[in-house]
């Protein structure tokens, strides 16, 4: 073992441990609140069909791309706060800040709206950050970042009007919105404090519920620490019928561009029949270690990736 192998594998190791603090501490900061914790299945007949997202099949079925819609099913049944560590997986999603196969914490709130889980979300960081020992500010890349609450925030209208010179509201354009997104707007968001934006467009966010008063926005936020998206969060679609036609719409557009077919989940819009006006949130924990370990690639806080698995 060469001098860089054996530095490599004592860095992992650092990491991997704090790894496994930083998941006591999450499930500790949920039981404390009166979430139950959950799992379901990692195959599924159907899945939320979404074009941006390619699924892994296994024997037929969809390898989990996200606990989503088997969690609103469970709200759906009655269940108040839930949460789930799960391990998720996503075809051809490889580099510095994705691996196929990946772990992805959910939590939901009957009762709950976005702004809800992004106040849990800034309580989540700050817990893990003080639980490790490092107070209220960490270090990432050589930048100190301030987590007290409450975070930045602006609408994406804002974010890009200021940074990007357009507003993707009056002038859809997802390619250019998605550019424009890694080129022009998380370069310039306060590198010293965690940033929210919200209120997006609403055809991209196909599973959020539209402000009332603005029916092209959707209530979805997302987090971003330290120049990484760290946490997605909507206030849910609760109208079977309207979220039916946005599928069948993300189905068409499937098999139109990409030539693959994407079934309906049906059992899922069934339940949402009695789906409650609820939160939910993803947040990727991988990305989240990183933060807190000070790493610059998702390899360095995973044990295995899809190169050395």
């Amino acid at each position: 073992m060469t001098d860089e192998e054996a530095r490599h594998l004592t860095s992992l190791e650092r990491n991997l441990k704090r790894r496994a603090l930083i998941l006591n501490i999450t499930r500790r900061f949920f039981d404390d609140r009166g979430f139950l914790e959950v799992e379901t299945p990692l195959r599924s007949p159907a899945i939320a069909p979404e074009k941006e997202i390619i699924p892994l099949q296994s024997e037929g079925w969809f390898l989990a791309t996200s606990p989503e819609l088997y969690m609103k099913r469970l709200l759906a049944a009655g269940y108040r706060q839930l949460y789930q560590i799960s391990r998720c997986f996503r075809k051809g999603e490889r580099g510095r800040l994705h691996n196929p196969e990946f772990t992805m914490l959910e939590w939901y709130r009957a009762g709950g709206d976005y702004l809800t889980m992004i106040a849990d979300t800034e309580q989540l960081v700050l817990t893990i950050s003080r639980e490790l020992g490092l107070g209220d500010a960490i270090k990432y890349r050589g930048k100190t970042i301030d987590l007290t609450a409450p975070w930045g925030s602006l609408t994406v209208r804002e974010a890009y009007k200021q940074l990007a010179g357009w507003d993707p509201g009056h002038s859809p354009d997802p390619v250019r919105f998605d550019t424009d997104m890694v080129m022009k707007v998380i370069p310039h968001f306060n590198a010293h404090r965690p940033t929210v934006i919200f209120d997006y467009p609403a055809p991209m966010a196909s599973l959020a519920k539209l402000k009332p008063d603005s029916p092209g926005v959707a209530e979805r936020a997302e987090v971003f620490i330290g120049g990484l998206e760290i946490a997605n969060a909507y206030s849910e679609l609760t109208v079977a019928a309207e979220q039916t036609a946005r599928f069948q719409q993300e189905i068409a557009a499937i098999k139109k561009e990409q030539g693959r077919d994407a079934p309906l989940p049906e059992k899922f819009l069934r339940a949402m029949e009695k789906l409650p006006a609820s939160g939910g949130i993803a947040l990727g924990l991988d990305r989240l270690v990183m933060l807190f370990c000070d790493a610059a690639s998702i390899d360095e806080v995973m044990a295995f990736t899809a190169d050395t698995a």
